[in-house]
């Protein structure tokens, strides 16, 4: 196990110089971000020059991302052009995304595998046609509907719960956010438990566990579960980062300063820096997830060895 984490953890180092580079490559390409400082009004050639001597901007691309990969290992993300730290910047909005994706998480768990046993284990029936069809009605509905349709039943029609969440951001006020974030990932990992229990509640570990005369529950959640939820776990590992990225959306109408907030005002206002200390961040925890994906996978099914 020691053996193959090691080697997990030395693949994702060309994984992460590539996908930074890229990110760098794509953010810097956008525009002067010296010009953006200025809006319509246009900067003084001199006082230009010194910004980007400052920020390192006046240097080839390729020397511009080696100067900023060697901040990164000193923990310096750098500047935000409005002169605050991009560390303090994630310090104030990574805590707040990182809750609201737990919350997500946990309802996806809960209610996506809980819909999806069911579903499986009555494969055919009404109850199963119905959760297929609730399921592609997630699907095809388009998150920022949803958020503001449900910001506007609870929030403001019924008045249960705050229509935005206040800055502190605490677990109960992230619970309709982290509803609205988790719907489409929950609808997935409801088909993908439901197709995965389907499949398997016919296997011959299943049927020898039910003729040794094991009690129903114990079949379903010590045997029949475990091997289904690797697909499942698969799914959650790749979409934690989709989630803590993709949160821009739901962010913005529960109006939550989080990461997908200031990602937001990075590009509106082409702050080089904030986005690519923010994104960098999200690519180190989708790394981290999916290893912690792959050492799942032996405890989930004891088949599983790594060599």
């Amino acid at each position: 196990m020691g053996r193959y984490v090691i080697r997990r953890l030395l693949q994702m180092i060309p994984v992460f110089i590539g996908s930074t580079f890229l990110i760098f490559f794509m953010v810097y390409a956008l525009g002067d971000p010296v010009a953006a400082l200025f809006g319509d009004k246009a900067p003084d050639p001199a006082t230009a020059a010194r910004i980007r001597h400052d920020l390192y901007l006046d240097q080839p691309l390729w020397k511009q991302y080696l100067h900023y990969m060697g901040q990164i290992f000193q923990g310096d993300f750098g500047t935000a052009f409005n002169g605050q730290k991009v560390t303090e910047l994630l310090a104030a909005a990574y805590p707040v995304t990182l809750r609201l994706t737990l919350v997500a998480i946990v309802i996806e768990l809960i209610v996506g595998v809980t819909l999806g046993v069911v579903s499986g284990l009555r494969r055919g029936r009404a109850v199963d046609s119905s959760v297929l069809i609730l399921t592609l009605i997630v699907i095809s509905v388009p998150t920022f509907v949803t958020g503001y349709v449900l910001q506007f039943l609870f929030g403001v029609k019924w008045d249960v719960i705050r229509p935005t969440v206040s800055p502190d951001a605490p677990f109960g006020e992230l619970i309709l956010p982290g509803i609205v974030l988790a719907l489409v990932s929950l609808a997935y990992v409801t088909r993908l438990t439901r197709t995965s229990i389907a499949e398997n509640v016919r296997a011959d570990y299943v049927r020898t566990a039910v003729a040794k005369g094991l009690p129903r529950r114990r079949v379903i959640t010590r045997h029949l579960l475990r091997n289904s939820l690797i697909p499942v776990i698969t799914f959650i590992g790749t979409d934690i980062g989709s989630l803590m990225g993709g949160a821009i959306v739901t962010e913005k109408i529960f109006n939550i300063h989080g990461v997908g907030y200031q990602i937001y005002q990075g590009i509106l206002r082409n702050n080089a820096p904030t986005v690519v200390g923010f994104v960098t961040i999200l690519v180190i925890v989708f790394l981290l997830a999916n290893l912690l994906v792959d050492l799942l996978y032996a405890v989930l099914d004891p088949r599983i060895r790594y060599a």
